[in-house]
């Protein structure tokens, strides 16, 4: 870990968003926290990025976010 001011925080809500992906079958490859904003040194949490997906996962995460 490193010494952002919000390093646990944004470490725990990537893995909350792995495993709520994970539980409807998908895998994002390149999930990760966006390096240049985890960089600097704001008051603000850093980035996720979602990164890039092939069409399968792409229609897999529509239809997970379709449902009520």
């Amino acid at each position: 870990m490193s010494d952002h001011p919000h390093d646990h925080e944004a470490i725990t809500r990537l893995a909350e968003l792995r495993t709520a992906l994970a539980s409807h079958g998908i895998t994002l490859p390149s999930l990760d926290l966006h390096l240049l904003s985890y960089s600097g040194r704001y008051a603000s949490p850093p980035l996720i990025s979602l990164g890039n997906c092939n069409l399968d996962t792409a229609q897999r995460l529509t239809a997970a976010l379709a449902k009520p």
